[in-house]
């Protein structure tokens, strides 16, 4: 008898931007997989039950919830932010790819949540209001030339860039490398936005041109968005600036 597996987008952190959708699968499901600060955020029942693991396991998680979902369990892979996004979804996918026939019985569905580049976007204005791109500096599953080129190609297309998995202390310095390879390419007056923990009580939202952007400004939790050409900045005052991109584009010069 196969059973049922959710992977759910838990959003940025706050509890208000989980979706209904998501917070009724919580509610149906008996066993929960997760990273563990991700498995804190849910205030599940005695009924129900918790495996964390670490943030480097995503595979190996995979493969235990879709084992005991084949069982006939209703099983729930968690993500912080969307699960389609340099998240779980996609590991759960190459899992069952790779797995057992069973597995592939197994009723699968992705639930989006509200991924880190929104979250940071919607406290700042609008940077992400024409063509965009989002890339992880991660070089764990993918190696860092391909990054590089990767950076550079967007940067020359005009795509504003969202920088997920910028900075940790196993990789401390490719944050400073990506500033290097967009400064060859974008003006110095380019915004940069570098948003901490959007939505929870420790947010930090910082605005600087690219010339002045440091990587000591960032950790894991911290999602940047890198502006094109194009990106503006509005100044007003004692209230907040906004960082916007235009709808329109004036395209490459000949």
């Amino acid at each position: 008898m196969s059973g049922r597996l959710t992977v759910i987008g838990l959003g940025p952190g706050n509890a208000d931007q989980v979706t209904p959708e998501a917070s009724r699968a919580v509610a149906e499901a008996r066993f929960f997989f997760g990273y563990k600060p991700y498995l804190d955020r849910l205030d599940l029942r005695p009924d129900q039950t918790r495996v964390a693991s670490d943030n480097r396991e995503e595979l190996s998680r995979a493969k235990e919830a879709l084992a005991m979902a084949a069982q006939g369990h209703n099983v729930a892979v968690v993500s912080g932010g969307d699960p389609g996004v340099f998240a779980m979804a996609a590991a759960v996918c190459e899992a069952i790819e790779a797995g057992p026939a069973e597995w592939r019985a197994v009723d699968v569905s992705m639930l989006p949540g509200i991924t880190a580049m929104l979250a940071v976007a919607a406290r700042i204005g609008a940077p992400l209001g024409h063509d965009f791109c989002a890339i992880s500096l991660s070089d764990n599953l993918k190696p860092w030339d391909l990054i590089e080129l990767r950076l550079l190609a967007a940067a020359g297309a005009g795509f504003v860039i969202a920088l997920y998995n910028p900075i940790s202390k196993a990789r401390p310095w490719q944050l400073g490398r990506a500033f290097e390879c967009l400064t060859a390419i974008l003006p110095g007056t380019t915004p940069v936005v570098f948003g901490r923990a959007a939505g929870r009580p420790d947010e930090r939202i910082e605005i600087v041109l690219l010339a002045d952007a440091d990587s000591e400004k960032a950790d894991m939790a911290t999602c940047i968005i890198i502006g094109s050409p194009e990106t503006r900045i509005i100044k007003r005052g004692e209230r907040p600036a906004l960082v916007y991109t235009p709808r329109s584009a004036a395209g490459p010069r000949k």
